[in-house]
């Protein structure tokens, strides 16, 4: 009788335990749809919202030419933001993604103020951005400028030649794929890449001279390729002021004309799952892995990670 009465006390709680767990699934994934409808709502009301406000748009990381940020940029433009601030952080990254944000930042600005807000860094590319606005402002010890293009091969020829290893290629004409790095550079195709870096390079001083209204020995001394302190950026007339969010703010009432007390919304691309930050906690509580359903690649990608190809403008300290 008491093995019976045990057994039947085992089934119960098996039973219990059962419960208990479906439940808390429930919940989870109850808490999980709330929390995906939640972004959706205030996540395109953010962008579409009808009351007026001052939209917030962070640059950060390596800048590739994304095209989610093109899209946020766009849609901004349609939203009910009164003006926009650029938080910009970012050593820069490909030149022809650089360029093209520019061009979007500047197709923003003829509709709407566009304040650029140096933070911790603007340099390179991401520096070619904040030319796009129409001010722009940085902290005292952010670093601004590198106005300069580089491209870099790693050069392993030598290093296959030791391991017996040799490359044979047949081109259509001499300088076709050369630079590579499996083979030695030869001097024309040296020189044909060093005209592509200089003109590039050329574009983006004349840029930097439009758009500052900088010219001759003034200009040379800020695109020689190093960087400033935003102090030093001051004098130079690479920046407007010093300054951070709050005296964007008191600009653009004082110059605007916007109205005091104007809510600032932050804006994020229009990708509600990736925006959760909680989302994926969640799912690890279910028991799922993000890599297990096959989002390496999208991780990578939102990381910042992807391989970079052409002329790069992007500055990093020495190691």
């Amino acid at each position: 009788m008491a093995m019976h009465a045990s057994a039947d006390l085992i089934v119960d709680r098996r039973r219990l335990r059962r419960q208990v767990t479906f439940w808390r699934v429930l919940a989870i994934l109850v808490l999980v749809g709330a929390i995906i409808a939640a972004g959706l709502v205030f996540g395109r009301g953010g962008l579409g919202g009808a009351q007026p406000h001052i939209a917030r748009i962070r640059i950060e990381g390596l800048i590739t030419g994304s095209q989610t940020t093109f899209d946020l940029l766009r849609r901004t433009e349609e939203s009910g933001a009164r003006a926009v601030i650029l938080r910009i952080n970012s050593g820069g990254g490909t030149t022809a993604g650089s360029e093209a944000l520019y061009n979007e930042v500047r197709r923003l600005a003829q509709k709407k103020p566009v304040v650029a807000v140096i933070e911790g860094i603007g340099a390179s590319g991401a520096y070619m951005t904040a030319l796009g606005a129409e001010r722009i402002f940085a902290n005292g010890s952010a670093l601004v400028g590198s106005i300069g293009v580089i491209a870099q091969i790693p050069n392993v020829a030598k290093l296959l030649e030791t391991l017996g290893v040799k490359v044979e290629a047949v081109r259509s004409t001499p300088l076709k794929a050369m630079p590579n790095g499996i083979e030695p550079t030869t001097p024309e195709a040296r020189a044909a890449l060093e005209e592509t870096v200089l003109d590039t390079y050329r574009w983006f001083r004349a840029l930097v001279g439009e758009r500052r209204r900088l010219e001759g020995e003034a200009l040379a001394l800020v695109t020689d390729g190093r960087v400033f302190t935003g102090r030093q950026a001051i004098t130079l007339r690479l920046v407007d002021a010093l300054g951070g969010e709050q005296e964007a703010i008191a600009w653009l009432e004082t110059e605007k004309g916007l109205p005091k007390g104007l809510r600032v919304r932050a804006y994020a691309p229009d990708d509600s799952l990736r925006r959760l930050s909680g989302f994926r906690a969640l799912l690890g509580l279910l028991g799922f892995e993000a890599e297990a359903a096959g989002l390496g690649a999208a991780a990578r990608a939102a990381l910042g990670v992807d391989a970079l190809d052409g002329l790069v403008s992007v500055w990093h300290p020495a190691r």
